[in-house]
């Protein structure tokens, strides 16, 4: 090896709190959309894409988007709190989230979202720091830092309680994302 240069590395050896990271998942969507929405951290199919909310949970996500009649390609920005896969698929840690929370207000600030949905219990703390149970705060429109912000069930426990009798989760979260179109159709 030559003197002063750094030994090769695989991208794959770079770690985040010791933990080997494969891919950062970042983004997709329309950066100029008026809908936001944060989920907790990448699973399995987003690292391997790339992408947030394109596993089982993510086309869960975008049929109720599309059945709501919201463009998903058009109309929505979809991010993560965390944008590296927990190892074990682990809920992330505190650390892990403070570390992440820059990147995501950056994001915010950038895409500049009239409205934000904040699925699941991690992006409700992360975002609210508010420690309530979701299904006391979800689809209730909170204004936060100028925005509307609605907690939302995460699609994963959608997909754990698929009863679809009214008042069960899956129904509640149809009605929200109702509320949720309305309210960008008003923006408009």
């Amino acid at each position: 090896m030559k003197k002063n240069s750094a030994p090769d590395k695989d991208f794959s050896e770079v770690s985040n709190l010791g933990n080997p990271i494969s891919k950062i998942v970042v983004s997709r969507g329309n950066p100029f959309a008026k809908l936001m929405i944060v989920g907790e951290a990448p699973g399995a199919k987003e690292e391997e894409v790339g992408e947030p909310f394109v596993g089982r949970s993510g086309k869960l996500l975008d049929k109720l988007l599309q059945n709501a009649g919201i463009d998903i390609s058009l109309d929505v920005y979809f991010c993560n709190v965390v944008k590296c896969r927990p190892p074990k698929n682990r809920r992330p840690t505190k650390t892990e989230i403070q570390e992440n929370l820059p990147w995501l207000y950056q994001q915010i600030k950038l895409v500049n979202p009239e409205i934000i949905l904040l699925v699941g219990a991690t992006a409700l703390q992360a975002i609210l720091k508010n420690k309530s149970p979701i299904s006391i705060l979800r689809g209730k429109w909170i204004n936060w830092d100028g925005r509307l912000v609605m907690p939302i069930f995460h699609p994963a426990y959608l997909l754990r309680n698929q009863s679809k009798e009214e008042g069960s989760p899956m129904s509640l979260t149809k009605s929200d994302f109702l509320k949720i179109k309305e309210k960008i159709d008003t923006l408009k």
